[in-house]
């Protein structure tokens, strides 16, 4: 009887260290891969750099605004997952190297005389930096917002206008 407790016993620790080690993985994962994505979202435009709640009390006011930064040979491809937005949401800004995104989530209540049990969605005002590998011509710039993924076409700035001058 006593060997079987022990090896119920070590099997459980076996188990609770193979559970630890992915949680682990997966935070160290989560903190390499995403910590800019990680966006403050404010109660309002006002408030998007302040240390605020969320506009509604109880719920989130960070979350993943998950995204890719592609270069091709004529530009700069930025996809930012943003479901739940109209297109008119957005605000799009290209500083230097330095692409910025903000915009306002909306909360739309579609049930009345409801409880919330899980609420994993953040909501309000929200600004995003994305640091660019290459200046980009901001004239030819395009964007689109499709299925929740914002896409900007940012054209890269054409090599051989960068020219060496020789001093004399």
């Amino acid at each position: 009887m006593l060997d079987s407790l022990k090896q119920v016993g070590e099997s459980i620790g076996r188990g609770l260290n193979r559970t630890w080690e992915n949680l682990t993985e997966g935070w160290h994962e989560l903190l390499s891969r995403s910590n800019e994505a990680l966006t403050h979202f404010a109660r309002n435009k006002d408030e998007v750099n302040a240390e605020s709640s969320s506009q509604l009390p109880g719920f989130p006011s960070w979350s993943l605004l998950a995204g890719e930064v592609e270069e091709t040979d004529k530009e700069i491809l930025v996809r930012i997952e943003v479901p739940g937005m109209e297109k008119e949401d957005f605000q799009i800004t290209v500083d230097g190297n330095i692409l910025y995104l903000s915009g306002v989530k909306h909360f739309e209540h579609e049930t009345h005389g409801s409880a919330y049990h899980v609420m994993e969605r953040a909501y309000g005002a929200f600004q995003r930096a994305i640091p660019l590998p290459r200046t980009v011509n901001t004239e030819e710039a395009k964007a689109g917002y499709k299925n929740g993924v914002l896409k900007i076409h940012l054209p890269k700035v054409n090599d051989e206008q960068v020219k060496n001058i020789p001093v004399f």
